[in-house]
């Protein structure tokens, strides 16, 4: 409790150091009640730009902080110019860590000094996160190699900033009547497994070999190779790639890159992960991409930093793909039903009034360049649609939904006049047919004809096996009944007895009464 205490109060004193209160409110209170603020708080400098001291505040609270700003950073129809510009330095180049704690790093967890392991080692590293920072290196064979290490104390500055957020998912549920219906506890449990995985950098590095061999041979999407032999947990090696960061867009134009064709690549390379493979680098922020310039991989994407993936289950596959053909067909009847079979919207919702909420939603935005459409607000409009009709996030999705935010703000860079519902809906069409046409019926008898192959010869016991049992559960079943038969009838019988008995000594009664007095009667 006091160390949450504690790292409250960090957060509301760097707010007060940087000024975050100012930005928050500028623009909503009137300029008297600004002045009187700012003369209580006269002792802070607030000359700097707003956008360098809100860079500056994410920075000292730490990595969950600076990536809140990395997805902030890419959202150019949210944020003010001066502060994406600002926040976009979040990306890759949050002050680094002392060159010798990193070579310590390197020692404890390869068991030797980089000048040993290496043939050469640069101590000033070229790239710093909000969990790691990349050396380059060369090793003993010629190859040149990026050697990623991990931030110091990085478990214990996580677990404190998790712990307060589940503190304010709690408060969330009981405080805001939409809380429940979100999830919010579910969410943060979710991030706080994905950040916990980020800090394990042999899960990275399976998770890059996993997408490396996903895109073997492909034209689109390069995959650095991961050097087994030189990683552990809080250091990996691997293959030094070449390119030029996809921010950069002046530079790619001069390598004579068609930045029309790298929007549409990049978005072919997402559906290609979440619907093909289930398997999603789910941190694709301009930080993390760059663009090959050499000649034979000229154009190509360079996936970088595989910290977070997203997987998908088939049905959430199946789901998703439903949806967004029927979104990109108009279908809104279809995306209503789909909503409500997968259980996402409660049973009793009309479909009909779904549909037309839907439909008021996303109509405006068909036919229409990234560059006039306004994603934040087709989003806060979807929000109100689902809280009307009580639709529940779905926690698996979180990492999805983030991606599918990096990825608009990559389009933006790179091509505003991208049409995305044209460019992804033949893809999705393909997938489709491949999945429930001839093509995907063949394909998944190929995929399970080694399991055939085991079960045809052993068909005739097992059917056998399953007669049995049927028949035996069909006896069992009958014998239950009759039990159950006897009891009602000796339960019956002995009723009918305790009837016919006190019944039968009433009766007696009154014709042995009758006959008294009779006899009496006739005796006077």
């Amino acid at each position: 409790m006091l160390g949450r205490f504690l790292r409250l109060f960090k957060i509301f004193r760097v707010a007060m150091r940087y000024g975050l209160d100012d930005i928050a409110i500028s623009g909503l209170v009137k300029p008297r009640t600004a002045r009187l603020l700012g003369g209580v708080m006269f002792w802070r400098d607030l000359s700097v730009p707003r956008g360098i001291r809100l860079r500056q505040a994410l920075e000292d609270l730490g990595p969950i902080f600076v990536k809140f700003g990395q997805v902030l950073s890419t959202r150019r129809d949210l944020m003010p110019p001066d502060i994406a510009d600002e926040l976009a330095r979040l990306q890759d180049r949050v002050p680094p860590f002392d060159p010798d704690i990193a070579i310590m790093q390197i020692k404890r967890a390869l068991g030797a000094h980089p000048d040993d392991l290496f043939a050469s080692f640069e101590r000033q590293p070229v790239a710093s996160a909000s969990i790691a920072q990349v050396h380059f290196a060369t090793l003993k064979d010629g190859k040149q190699v990026a050697v990623k290490v991990l931030r110091p104390g990085m478990k214990k500055s996580i677990d404190e900033d998790i712990a307060l957020m589940q503190v304010a998912a709690g408060w969330m549920e009981r405080l805001w009547a939409d809380g429940r219906r979100l999830k919010p506890r579910e969410v943060v449990a979710e991030f706080d497994k994905y950040l916990h995985d980020e800090l394990d950098l042999m899960r990275e590095a399976a998770n890059a070999s996993q997408l490396r061999r996903n895109f073997n041979g492909s034209s689109l999407l390069l995959v650095p190779e991961m050097y087994w032999d030189y990683c552990s947990t809080s250091v990996i090696v691997m293959e030094r790639m070449h390119g030029i960061p996809i921010s950069q867009t002046e530079r790619l134009i001069a390598a004579g890159v068609d930045l029309k064709k790298l929007s549409s690549d990049g978005v072919e390379i997402f559906f290609t992960q979440v619907f093909r493979d289930g398997f999603f680098h789910a941190d694709m922020h301009p930080g993390n991409i760059q663009v090959s310039v050499a000649p034979e991989s000229f154009g190509r994407y360079i996936a970088l930093d595989f910290g977070i993936v997203g997987t998908l289950t088939d049905f959430d596959k199946d789901y998703l793909s439903q949806n967004f053909l029927a979104f990109f067909r108009r279908d809104y009847k279809r995306v209503a039903e789909a909503h409500i079979e997968s259980g996402w919207a409660p049973k009793e919702t009309r479909v009909d009034e779904l549909e037309a909420a839907v439909r008021a939603c996303c109509e405006p935005i068909f036919d229409r360049p990234l560059k006039d459409i306004s994603f934040g607000q087709v989003l806060l409009r979807l929000f109100q649609t689902s809280r009307r009709f009580n639709v529940e996030v779905q926690p698996q999705l979180v990492l999805l939904q983030k991606t599918l935010l990096n990825i608009e703000g990559l389009g933006r860079q790179l091509d505003p006049d991208l049409d995305l519902w044209k460019t992804a809906k033949p893809y999705l069409e393909r997938w489709m047919q491949e999945q429930i046409g001839w093509r995907g019926l063949v394909q998944r008898f190929k995929e399970e004809a080694p399991r055939y192959n085991q079960l045809l010869p052993e068909l005739p016991r097992l059917l056998h096996d399953a007669l049995k049992k049927n028949g035996d559960a069909a006896e069992d079943s009958t014998n239950e009944m009759l039990k159950q038969m006897l009891i009602e009838l000796r339960r019956t019988n002995t009723m009918l007895a305790r009837i016919l008995y006190f019944g039968g000594g009433l009766v007696g009664g009154v014709l042995l009464t009758q006959l008294l007095l009779r006899l009496s009667g006739n005796g006077g």
